[in-house]
């Protein structure tokens, strides 16, 4: 069986590679072809070229290598032809893959073509499903409440369950040693910061998110911050904290990540999946989110949801708070972290939705990645 796969980002290259490992498992002598990173190099693929030269972000990130971009594009979609393939497999990155897919169906038609991660029209910008189900015959969706959306606009669609159900967690000896190294008391307090991992991101949130900490200081005068980050922003995040009255602990090393995880009593994050993330181990949390007032006035006006938490939202519950544009206030925010930290009742109605989401994207079951497998092998009729 010959398949094509294509990821364009960090992300996606993690969700190829499990995909991929179910599916050589399941069906073995599948040969490869397409683009990924070291995850799916280590699954047996030969990238046609660099993924890295399609993780930009943004119209000003974008711009500048259009051109490039394009060939690119055109690039894929030939050696998908010239492949043999059976199946094309995109993953996330839908401005490049959906356009290598438009491209690869005028010449093959027949070539099946089977999307993983759903976009989320559920959110914003309905029209979007109508418009992928033009080139994309099955999609393979992370939230459990996706499949109707896709069905409706003429995709097949199954929900394989999301990765971070299958993501490592630091222990509670971690957790303990993690304090022990940083010299944070068994009964202190301690705050997740995490203003988001885009450089715009943190440079908009983190003084509102240094603000809100401090005056949660005041009130809980032990506490410790800590501000996991990722290689791309730390240095950046590094001498932005230098400046803080308190700076806090920067980590950025993956096992220091899950530590703290483990270890934190509450977290202040930006919007995003983050808040599977904090879900998964169980860390009572505010979101807070803000943009430049065209951009959020926008966003707002197109929402056709009242919760961007992906927890709220998985849960049918609306118990995480959020403080989203003009309501992202650094008073209001410590207020209710305070809240969190104080009141029992308010911490374990967080409690009960993390254990129902977790559940809901298949904590406990099959790995998604194995799931995913299945969907593409039963679609395709080699089961």
């Amino acid at each position: 069986m010959r398949l094509y796969v294509i990821a364009g980002e960090a992300s996606g290259d993690k969700l190829g590679g499990a995909l991929m490992a179910g599916i050589n498992g399941l069906s073995p002598d599948v040969e490869w072809s397409g683009i990924g990173g070291e995850e799916m190099g280590a699954q047996g693929l030969t990238s046609l070229f660099p993924m890295e030269e399609l993780s930009v972000m943004g119209l000003m990130e974008v711009l500048p290598k259009y051109r490039h971009l394009k060939r690119r594009i055109a690039e894929t979609a030939d050696h998908v032809v010239e492949s043999g393939a059976e199946a094309l497999v995109t993953i996330d990155s839908p401005d490049f893959c959906l356009r290598v897919a438009r491209l690869v169906k005028e010449k093959r038609p027949d070539l099946k073509v089977i999307h993983y991660v759903a976009p989320s029209v559920w959110a914003w910008r309905p029209g979007r499903a109508a418009k992928m189900a033009q080139v994309v015959d099955h999609v393979l969706a992370l939230l459990p409440f996706e499949p109707p959306y896709m069905e409706a606009a003429g995709m097949s669609c199954d929900f394989v369950g999301h990765p971070v159900v299958a993501e490592p967690r630091a222990t509670g000896a971690d957790a303990a040693a993690f304090r022990e190294t940083h010299m944070i008391g068994e009964e202190q307090p301690l705050a997740l910061c995490l203003p988001g991992s885009r450089r715009g991101e943190v440079k908009r949130l983190g003084a509102r998110f240094d603000e809100a900490l401090m005056q949660l200081r005041d009130r809980e005068p032990g506490l410790r911050v800590v501000l996991p980050t990722v290689r791309g922003v730390a240095p950046m995040v590094r001498e932005m904290t230098a400046r803080w009255p308190v700076a806090p602990i920067v980590v950025e090393n993956a096992d220091d990540k899950r530590a703290a995880f483990a270890a934190a009593d509450i977290a202040l994050a930006a919007s995003g999946t983050v808040s599977l993330e904090l879900a998964a181990n169980r860390v009572p949390m505010v979101i807070a989110y803000d943009a430049n007032f065209l951009t959020w006035h926008v966003i707002s006006r197109m929402l056709k949801i009242d919760t961007v938490t992906l927890v709220n939202l998985v849960s049918d519950t609306r118990v995480i708070p959020e403080f989203l544009g003009p309501d992202c206030k650094p008073r209001d925010i410590s207020a209710k972290m305070l809240e969190l930290l104080e009141e029992d009742a308010a911490r374990e109605e967080q409690m009960a939705a993390m254990e129902e989401v977790m559940r809901r994207l298949g904590e406990g079951g099959e790995p998604p990645g194995l799931r995913a497998a299945r969907s593409v092998l039963e679609f395709l009729g080699r089961a």
